[in-house]
Formats: C-alpha cells, structure tokens, sequence
C-alpha cells in the first residue's frame, strides 16, 4: 500500500506542474484597454477610468487607474472585501464615513476595510490619479451609495 500511495503523490505531482505549465503570463499592453468615463451616477464631475487588470477565475482582484479633475470625486460607497488606493500623481481628498477629510498625495497609500462607507476624488484646486485595486465578493466589487454633497466636499 505504501508504494501505490507513493506513486499517486507523484502522479498528482506530475499533474499539478502539467496545469500550472499551461496558464501563461497576461502583458496587457498600454493602450490595449479603452478608457471610460467614470457614469455621473457615481461621480461627480470629470473622472476617466483606464482599466489595468481584471484576474482570471479563481483570482478576483482587478485594478484601473482612475484619473479626477479638480471638484472630481466619487460617490459615497463601500466594497465587500475592502480597497487599496495607491497615488500616483496630483493631490486629493479622501474620507471615511464619520472621519475627517484627509488630504492624499503621490506615494500614499490608502486602505479602506471591508464594508467601510468613504469616497474619494482630486481636491478643489488640483487633478488627482489613483490606482484602486479592489476584489469582488460574488460577483461584486462595489456598492454605490449617494453622491457626495457640495457641504460635504468642501474643506
């Protein structure tokens, strides 16, 4: 029994490098993905969406590159497995739902946890890029809420 339990680890072995040799590496070239503009239900103001990636099942993950003019920002919203935004250019503003209004620039990186209501968009005054990188839980990456209001906005 040991040496037909032996050989079925192996085997299985051989198996699982058979499937991992056929899954390839995806270079989504720049340019290969049009840009959108981000709907007016969920932002206010000029915002460009350039998506980056979108995993393949099982992954969930997916990533674009999310550009605001200044006054641009989201709608309120939460995300069911959280969401990571990483400046890359300009300077903007992001809050939490009961916190203060923090101000963002190129190198931070945000972390909103699972289920926590916030927006975020460019400042008043200047433009803002982010990366925001988030998963989807059963299909869905984002709740939108209602938009942000003027008082709200404004520092």
């Amino acid at each position: 029994m040991p040496i037909l339990a032996g050989f079925f680890l192996r085997y299985s072995r051989v198996i699982q490098l058979n499937i991992i040799k056929r899954i390839n590496m995806d270079i989504k070239r720049i340019g290969s993905q049009a840009s959108g503009k981000g709907p007016a239900e969920w932002f206010t103001g000029i915002v460009r969406i350039d998506p980056l990636f979108q995993a393949n099942a099982p992954a969930r993950v997916a990533g674009a590159s999310v550009t605001f003019e200044p006054g641009a920002r989201t709608a309120w919203h939460t995300h069911p497995l959280g969401q990571t935004l990483i400046v890359t250019h300009g300077c903007g503003w992001a809050q939490r739902e009961g916190g203060p209004v923090e101000e963002i620039h190129p190198g931070d990186v945000i972390w909103f946890p699972p289920g926590e209501k916030h927006w975020h968009g460019a400042s008043s005054t200047t433009a803002m890029t982010h990366i925001a990188i988030q998963e989807q839980l059963d299909g869905k990456a984002v709740e939108w809420l209602e938009k942000v209001s003027d008082e709200q906005y404004r520092r």
